[in-house]
């Protein structure tokens, strides 16, 4: 898988990019991720990517040609199954949208700055456009650093354990049940009995039963999804 991020801001994507799961399934080879600074193409001398917006609208907005041009020569280089725009209009991010996407070989992540991005970017360049929810932060670099890692951790031989991304909170449509590692007494706090009985069937059947209570407790409105 490939998947290109533009940006007028690559620092911000340095430090995500490079380290825990992400930082291996690169060095791994499974996924190459390239960031572009779309200042590469930026308007004039001093290479501007922004200007006042039509209107009188407070704010600066990216223009289109850096975008238009970054794309166009990515395009030239190969096909991409999607152009998504980081948006908090857009869709919401969700695990059925992270499975989806990582079964993709080519992806470009667009990443808006300031006030947003000339709209004709949006009618004619971009795909599908993506919201990780309903809140508005400085750029959308942080956010496309959050669905690349959802969508890398899933690709084959990215977790050490292929099975874990299975058993994951969403993945089925419910919050994981709680986990619990060594010692088995803390302070008085004790670890489940039925985890430390080795009955496969028993501990399987509790996972299920809490998986489902807290669900209902916390995020009730995901089992109205499954209904």
């Amino acid at each position: 898988m490939r998947i290109d991020i533009l940006t007028v801001v690559p620092e911000l994507l340095e430090s995500p990019l490079s380290h825990s799961i992400v930082g291996r399934a690169i060095k791994k080879g499974l996924v190459d991720i390239q960031v572009h600074n779309l200042r590469k193409y930026g308007i004039g001398p001093r290479k501007n990517v922004d200007d006042y917006s039509y209107g009188g609208d407070a704010g600066m907005v990216m223009r289109i040609e850096p975008v238009y041009d970054m794309i166009r020569e990515l395009r030239a280089e190969r096909e991409y199954d999607e152009v998504i725009y980081l948006s908090p209009d857009g869709e919401r991010l969700d695990q059925g949208i992270a499975n989806s996407l990582s079964l993709k070989e080519n992806l470009i992540l667009l990443c808006g700055h300031y006030k947003g991005i000339d709209h004709r970017i949006r009618e004619h360049l971009v795909t599908r456009e993506i919201s990780v929810g309903d809140y508005v932060v400085s750029g959308g670099e942080i956010p496309a650093a959050l669905l690349a890692d959802a969508i890398v951790r899933l690709i084959p031989g990215a977790l050490t354990d292929e099975t874990s991304a299975l058993s994951d909170s969403f993945q089925d449509g419910l919050l994981s049940p709680p986990v619990y590692t060594r010692p088995a007494e803390f302070n008085g706090w004790k670890v489940p009995e039925v985890l430390l009985s080795g009955n496969p069937k028993l501990i399987e059947n509790w996972q299920d039963e809490q998986a489902l209570e807290r669900t209902a407790r916390l995020r009730p409105e995901l089992l109205n999804k499954k209904l």
